[in-house]
């Protein structure tokens, strides 16, 4: 369940199941079969002429879940609070459903803190009296309203907790209720891995003895229960980094009182704090930094951070100015309530495979108070507001991501704007969360449409910090992962394209006197050939200044090598080539069928080079073939699939399906988008496979186009259609397992059944099953294949490239060095679920002890985010 927005609602959701009978032997029997499997028969006049020994029936199963729509009642929604409470005690006055009834009640308590003429405390206090007068008929769907609200609206956490201590002094069973479903909750989201879920959990219960709701005593107790969790043996790191990171993540909200009353165990709290987060393993801080050198701000791991910035809150008295506490406003009722034990937390056990913990990860940082010299200072590294500000922003791009203006609207609204530069901070957040390693929170595209919103809304402010920031990317760009950088050069081309192309090359022109290898001039050349693709070649290079031409991308042109030139002084052998390809040509533009052109081809006598592979007459067919295909996309997937016979008898086999790609790069060298492009087609097609791809990419005639971002961008598509590609066999895998267990299941409850065995006749039997789990094992060998060739490839160009620079004595560490080792940490992290599969076999077989350092170190890095 989810809750999107604050506008949410309850839907009724129906999970409905056909089950069709062919032929049953026994009508008699189809209504108690309908009867005893809770089944409705379906009938249908059209359908019982045509078919009447058809019979249909239909499972329907109801549950109900918080709609993520952004307005689930429009004319609520343009309410304020206490107009909506109005109304609502006006709807009641005549005849409602339960139903209907429910969904007002889910309207108010999630808008409640919205827009509203009145104070926040008036609509709580109202909001409690309209809760109370309905707990006798509606008590479970409230409270079930209000657990969902806790962790799905984090950003509510203090109102609604003042909500709950208000309902628990009018109704104490109400608040304890409350208490056991939450706790409830929040084990059983820890239990299915919703660990962001869970944390915000435990956050709102803190909150709540802040309401008087929760003894601090028990609290503590809670607490303590999570920090014991860093005493376990045999558990990952990850399991331990996430019970101590949520401990720290709810003290700014109940650290003041529990000093206040229970100062002694929270001195023991934080001495167990501060032991594990001195000795803790950090070899991971390397491998998930978006920038290898702290000049100018440090990039610190996450735990470390959140433990600096808690410890100075302590030191500062628990004082900050940044959560909202309504609740100080009830003091006096709140005081005189009876607050709740809370259960003893026996924190659910570790199991191997099946609990994934969310991974560490190192904060992000851009600014500080020397970038806002005008209005106020952006709050230091170690300040709790900070920390505070940036959970705020991150809750609203997640309670959001489905709605862009909306988000971007929320983002400008946070409160306390004369506190603090919004902005700055707006764009640092979404940077940083754009920038996470190894995978961003929402997909790239989120945080590009965010981008421009926010531009549009204020576009005399945002477009100036956005591009300080960018400013800021590009300097540093030297010491950015690579990963990082591809990231920036997607979302920059894409936002210049919404903007006109328009951006001041000239302050970035220091690119223009740097080795082409370098950052800099790649980060430009590849945001120019992304625009290419965003717009076309001459609106690019209208746009640039003439002194980046040297870095302006190729025309894209298709580059056929026999084409006939007039005066062009070819070899013998190259101008038989080129006759043989224009008899090519003819036969295809007269439709030549593919026996035909296999003739044809079979003439063609292959290269003196002692290959036993006939390259030539691959290349002459399939540069003939892409040439007159070259007009769009849609030509060449047509070509591609009407000869596609021709092509596998021309590319038979391993080396054929290299050269294949080999000759696409060749003709296609101009338009990176089109190799791209057709490499993907020809993969469906099963022209070449994925293993042929990893080859051709570490192939010598790559060695050009190595580091570029396209070749990556088709090395990552290539290993995520093979990961695919066996997620769907083992699904469907499963799914014939389940078919086969319930059809055994159903012919031992009762064998004499015609009618079940009639309802069975599909079900998979065991040759089914054995050729099905034949199609699994294959395409899990080939992943393990392709996975294996990879990291070799790696291995042995890295290690060449090693010996060579100690052998002619220059530094190794050169800018294709750079690009190559971060590229290999790239396949690991974007592709660690995958890879952690196989830890045991690299271990073994490649990545051993005696391999060069510089590259174990990589595999090393990774193990430990693994664990």
């Amino acid at each position: 369940m989810e809750i999107a927005g604050t506008s949410s609602s309850f839907d009724k959701i129906a999970e409905i199941t056909w089950i069709i009978i062919l032929q049953p032997q026994r009508p008699e029997n189809v209504a108690k079969y309908a009867e005893d499997e809770n089944l409705l028969l379906v009938k249908w006049p059209l359908f019982s002429d045509m078919f009447p020994s058809l019979v249909i029936f239909v499972r329907f199963k109801y549950h109900f879940v918080m709609s993520n729509r952004r307005r689930a009642h429009q004319h609520d929604s343009d309410l304020s609070d206490d107009e909506a409470k109005a109304s609502f005690g006006k709807r009641r006055k005549t005849s409602e459903s339960n139903e209907e009834i429910e969904k007002r009640l889910e309207s108010l308590i999630c808008r409640v803190g919205e827009k509203s003429s009145s104070s926040l405390e008036s609509n709580l206090e109202g909001l409690a009296a309209v809760l109370e007068a309905d707990l006798p008929n509606f008590k479970p769907q409230i409270l079930h309203i209000l657990v969902l609200c806790s962790y799905q609206l984090p950003e509510k956490c203090s109102i609604y907790s003042t909500l709950l201590g208000l309902l628990n002094v009018r109704n104490y069973n109400c608040g304890a209720e409350f208490i056991e479903m939450v706790y409830c909750e929040m084990k059983r989201l820890i239990v299915i891995n919703q660990f962001n879920m869970a944390r915000y959990i435990l956050q709102f219960i803190g909150d709540l003895v802040n309401s008087s709701v929760v003894t601090p005593s028990s609290m503590m107790g809670l607490l303590g229960a999570f920090a014991d969790v860093t005493k376990q043996e045999g558990v990952p790191q990850s399991r331990k980094d996430w019970f101590v990171y949520v401990l720290m993540a709810a003290l700014p909200w109940c650290g003041s009182i529990l000093s206040e009353k229970k100062g002694n165990e929270m001195e023991t709290l934080f001495s167990k704090l501060h032991k594990y987060v001195s000795n803790r393993n950090k070899d991971h801080h390397k491998f998930l930094r978006v920038w290898s050198s702290d000049d100018p701000h440090p990039q610190e791991d996450y735990v470390e951070c959140l433990y600096a910035q808690i410890c100075k809150l302590r030191e500062d008295g628990w004082i900050e100015d940044i959560i909202l506490r309504p609740y100080r406003a009830f003091q006096p009722v709140l005081a005189d309530a009876l607050q709740h034990n809370l259960p003893q937390f026996i924190p659910p056990p570790h199991i191997a495979g099946s609990t994934v913990y969310p991974l560490p990860k190192v904060i992000f940082r851009m600014f500080d108070y020397t970038d806002c010299p005008e209005g106020p200072l952006i709050p230091g590294n170690h300040a709790i507001e900070r920390w505070l500000i940036e959970e705020h922003l991150s809750c609203l791009t997640r309670s959001y991501k489905y709605d862009k203006k909306e988000c971007a609207n929320r983002l400008l609204a946070i409160p306390g704007r004369d506190k603090m530069p919004l902005n700055h901070m707006i764009i640092e957040t979404l940077l940083g969360d754009m920038f996470r390693l190894p995978s961003s929170p929402n997909p790239q595209v989120f945080y590009m449409a965010v981008f421009i919103e926010l531009c549009k809304i204020q576009p005399s402010m945002m477009p100036q910090v956005l591009a300080l920031a960018s400013d800021m990317l590009y300097e540093r760009l030297d010491t950015m992962q690579i990963t990082c950088i591809d990231r920036f050069v997607n979302w920059f081309a894409q936002h210049l394209s919404n903007f006109q192309f328009r951006w001041s090359w000239d302050e970035w022109s220091d690119c223009l006197t740097m080795d082409p290898a370098m950052p800099k001039p790649k980060f430009i050349r590849e945001v120019l050939e992304k625009c290419v693709r965003l717009a076309y070649h001459q609106r690019v290079c209208e746009i640039m200044p003439s002194e980046f031409q040297a870095l302006l991308p190729s025309n894209p042109k298709i580059e056929f090598k026999y084409a006939i030139e007039a005066g062009s002084g070819s070899s013998e052998e190259l101008n038989a080539d080129k006759t043989t390809a224009q008899k090519i040509i003819s036969a295809i533009k007269n439709k030549g069928k593919d026996d035909e052109l296999i003739v044809m081809l079979d003439v063609i006598k292959p290269h003196s080079d002692g290959s036993e592979f006939n390259v030539k007459r691959l290349e002459i067919f399939l540069q003939s073939l892409l040439f007159l295909a070259q007009k769009s996309f849609s030509h060449s997937f047509s070509a591609l699939a009407k000869f596609h016979k021709v092509i596998k008898w021309a590319a038979d086999g391993e080396e054929g399906k290299i050269e294949s790609l080999r000759i696409l790069q060749d003709v296609w060298r101009n338009h990176p988008q089109k190799i791209g492009v057709l490499v993907d087609k020809m993969l469906r097609m099963q022209i070449v496979d994925c293993s042929s791809v990893a080859k051709w990419i570490f192939s010598p005639e790559m060695a050009s186009d190595f580091t570029r971002l396209y070749t990556w961008e088709i090395m990552h598509a290539t290993i995520r259609k093979m990961n695919k590609h066996l997620a769907k066999l083992e699904g469907e895998m499963a799914e014939m397992r389940e078919r086969a267990a319930v059809a055994e299941k159903k012919d031992d409850c009762d064998e004499n059944d015609d009618m079940m065995k009639g309802f069975n006749l599909f079900a998979p039997n065991e040759d089914d099953l054995r050729m099905m789990q034949e199609k699994v094992d294959a395409a899990s060998s080939d992943q393990k294949k392709l996975f294996l060739i990879i990291f070799q490839r790696f291995i042995m160009i890295l290690s060449d490239h090693l010996v060579r620079s100690k052998s002619l004595g220059c530094d190794y560490k050169t800018p294709w060095f750079k690009n190559t080792i971060q590229r290999l940490g790239e396949i690991f992290l974007l592709h660690k679920d995958t890879v952690v599969k196989f830890m045991m076999t690299l271990e073994n077989l490649l990545f051993t002890s005696d391999l060069d350092p510089h590259i174990l170190t990589i595999f090393q890095q990774f193990s430990s985010i693994s664990r």
